[in-house]
């Protein structure tokens, strides 16, 4: 078998050593634990660009799907058994308050009623010729007293017939509609049986149901205009927000009271409500300027001279496209294009933007 050269041994150890050498002490630089200082203040600034944006007032709404009822509405009901003897009002007819709507068959209460009357006269005299009598030191204190008492339970028997004799004639309680006629002429009816509804129109009541985030802010006395399903509007005021959401839907309820001043048709429709809210200063931007600060608040980025500042706002209203802000100077220069590349207090070298219209913003 041959033998291998002498000089391939030195070779290959020669290689080896200068492998280990390399590794040892090879560069440095990269395996240093930390970067070299990079020199910040020196750097070229990032280029952003920016328009100027002044606040103005504006009015926001809040939108609700709503249901309309009348402002009042009430059963009718009998307050005592008898037969119909007489209906006034026709369906569907206006009565005033304290018309009457129905007449029972009184049967013998009148009479009971005139007797009642007499007993009472009676009873009033005799006390009279009681009271002269003990003046004149005639009748004893004891008879005055009786007699006393019999004209106080005359009275109350006149009073409960009277009463009676109401109850058979039912009333208006307010003005209204008689909506609804259940009985007929001739047709008994037992304490406490229905016989009609009246409703109130000349007011209509909204109700609706808002979100958590909707709410704040919504007091009553706050401006309403509904819009009906033909187009047409009614106005009126918020009149009542709840205190406590539903636990089921976390949405809180409301209510406001509509002008019907035209007797319309509406209750028991649905109307789309508007609610005025306060006015406030705002600044209107596109949507895609807003952003979350440190705290994760949602903030805007705008200048500070050639620093970036990052305010946090309330958004007071937005769509798809723009938003509406409150929180800002009044006058702000709103960083438009390459907002995402920069930090709160980095120098930037700014750049008016071209165009003010909202398609010339969106880039963050």
């Amino acid at each position: 078998m041959p033998r291998r050269p002498p000089s391939s041994y030195l070779l290959a150890a020669a290689l080896l050593v200068g492998l280990l050498l390399w590794l040892a002490f090879g560069d440095l630089q990269r395996f240093q634990s930390a970067p070299p200082p990079a020199d910040s203040e020196h750097s070229a600034p990032t280029r952003v660009e920016y328009r100027d944006s002044r606040a103005e007032t504006y009015t926001p709404q809040l939108v609700a799907q709503g249901q309309l009822e009348p402002v009042r509405e009430l059963e009718l009901r009998t307050r005592r058994a008898g037969r119909v003897a007489e209906l006034p009002v026709a369906l569907g007819e206006r009565v005033d308050a304290g018309e009457v709507l129905l007449r029972l068959a009184p049967d013998a209460l009148e009479a009971q009623l005139a007797r009642a009357e007499d007993e009472l006269a009676r009873a009033r005299a005799e006390l009279a010729g009681a009271e002269e009598l003990q003046r004149r030191e005639l009748s004893s204190r004891l008879e005055l007293l009786r007699l006393q008492a019999g004209v106080s339970a005359a009275a109350a028997e006149v009073a409960e017939l009277r009463e009676a004799l109401d109850q058979t004639r039912p009333q208006a309680p307010f003005a209204g509609v008689l909506d609804r006629l259940d009985v007929e002429r001739g047709e008994v009816l037992q304490v406490g049986e229905t016989f009609g509804r009246l409703v109130d129109d000349r007011q209509l009541t909204a109700s609706a149901w808002v979100a958590q985030r909707e709410v704040l802010g919504l007091e009553p006395g706050l401006a309403v205009e509904a819009q009906l399903l033909d187009g047409s509007r009614l106005s009126g005021e918020l009149t009542h927000v709840s205190r406590r959401a539903d636990p089921t839907t976390r949405t809180f309820y409301l209510e406001a009271t509509l002008d019907n001043a035209e007797r319309r048709r509406l209750a028991g429709g649905s109307a789309t409500l508007s609610i005025t809210r306060e006015a406030r200063r705002v600044h209107t931007l596109s949507s895609a300027l807003l952003v979350l600060d440190d705290a994760g608040q949602l903030a805007v980025k705008h200048l500070d001279g050639d620093r970036v500042a990052v305010s946090p706002v309330t958004l007071v209203d937005a769509d798809t496209d723009t938003a509406r802000v409150a929180g800002l100077p009044e006058r702000v220069r709103l960083i438009t294009l390459g907002g995402g590349f920069v930090a709160a207090g980095e120098r930037v070298e700014a750049v008016a933007a071209e165009s003010v219209a909202d398609g010339g913003e969106g880039a963050n």
